[in-house]
């Protein structure tokens, strides 16, 4: 597959403008290794290659386990992870796959205990965010380096 435009060149306006969204989420509540498992869900739900590469290798910068890493995608059979993850993870999957039921209310009431209502407010900043990137990556087919 070849790349179909650089959307860094093409319009560095629009990309100033979500590159604000990431500084705003940069200084949000969530946490740091919970926003790069967020990223990596999101991501691997879109099958944004290039994103799934950028977030791994993030991750393991900030210090993830390749077994974390490695069982995001199936994080509801494993044990790695703890029920705040678990909360995002699955609000994650609300919002990345939002046409398919449009947030349950049991997604909402799973989520709610986990995080303050400013938290859930960057924690759904977070996930709008990763799902514009790889919509980005994946229609003009930005590839892993």
């Amino acid at each position: 597959m070849q790349q179909r435009l650089d959307f860094y060149k093409a319009n560095p306006a629009a990309i100033k403008a979500l590159m604000a969204v990431e500084a705003a989420i940069e200084k949000s509540s969530i946490e740091h290794a919970l926003a790069h498992l967020v990223r990596l869900r999101a991501s691997q739900i879109n099958g944004c290659a290039f994103c799934v590469d950028m977030h791994t290798a993030d991750a393991r910068k900030g210090g993830e386990t390749d077994r974390r890493l490695a069982t995001v995608v199936v994080w509801r059979e494993t044990p790695f992870f703890t029920e705040r993850e678990r909360a995002a993870l699955e609000w994650t999957e609300a919002l990345t796959l939002v046409s398919h039921d449009h947030v349950p209310d049991a997604v909402w009431e799973a989520v709610k205990p986990h995080f303050t209502e400013a938290e859930l407010v960057d924690l759904t900043l977070l996930v709008s965010a990763i799902n514009a990137w790889n919509r980005f990556a994946i229609s003009f087919r930005k590839m892993p380096a």
